[in-house]
């Protein structure tokens, strides 16, 4: 267990993220539980321990990297978050965050509030809705500073599920990998359409990982209009193009 404290530690140092003690032990728990839940639950493929660490928890931690928009004391929530990445690594990283976690599965949504109590997480709410439905409701609707994504869409549909949730001057941050290029030219409508202006694509580079990865950051310049998102299936199935 020490070893791997080792390597998330100086992993998030490369991001300039000093975690303490008890912040690691927080990952080690979650890292548990996530294997533990694993078994009846479908959360994730990657199952070895320095897989979690590198491909979940560092990877996710990459959002806080220094030139990237500062979210550590934002309201943010975190579409399709699954087994709860990038959301639980970012509040657990930094409290100061308040994290919404939007997943539309029941039993990820009961593994993702037993996560918040079992690490002592204040500041974190679990929506078990889709994105198209929480994205109309008023509660949600353009309420936050950030919207983050990770693997769940191309940009084209992914933006009209969360550009929604984020208030104008707000942004939009999703991590992809080597395809978001295109995907944004695919995306540049539906983007503009929604209220979004692409501001960066940054490669990232997460320690001990090889593969690339990137961070799309969409500025929210106008308000959505009310026709978005649409009903549940149809960005998927007719993307704005």
């Amino acid at each position: 267990m020490e070893n791997l404290k080792r390597l998330l530690a100086d992993g998030a140092k490369a991001y300039e993220l000093e975690l303490s003690e008890a912040q690691l032990e927080q990952f080690m728990k979650y890292k548990s539980l996530i294997q533990d839940w694993n078994r009846r639950v479908n959360l994730t493929a990657i199952t070895e321990d320095e897989e979690i660490v590198k491909k979940h928890f560092l990877d996710s931690l990459s959002l806080l990297e220094k030139n990237l928009p500062d979210m550590k004391t934002a309201k943010v929530i975190d579409v399709g978050t699954g087994a709860g990445f990038p959301g639980i690594p970012l509040k657990i990283a930094a409290p100061g965050m308040t994290v919404t976690l939007l997943d539309s599965l029941k039993k990820r949504c009961a593994f993702l509030t037993l996560c918040g109590s079992e690490l002592g997480l204040e500041g974190v709410e679990v929506c078990d809705m889709r994105a198209e439905d929480a994205g109309k409701n008023p509660e949600y609707r353009e309420k936050f500073d950030f919207c983050v994504s990770r693997a769940v869409a191309a940009l084209d549909v992914l933006s009209e599920y969360c550009l929604p949730f984020v208030k104008v001057g707000g942004f939009f941050v999703s991590m992809k990998g080597p395809a978001v290029f295109e995907e944004a030219e695919k995306g540049r409508k539906a983007i503009e359409v929604l209220g979004g202006k692409m501001e960066e694509i940054r490669e990232v580079e997460v320690p001990f990982v090889e593969e690339k990865r990137y961070i799309a950051i969409v500025r929210k310049v106008s308000a959505t209009p009310v026709r978005y998102p649409r009903k549940a299936g149809k960005a998927a199935k007719s993307p704005i193009r």
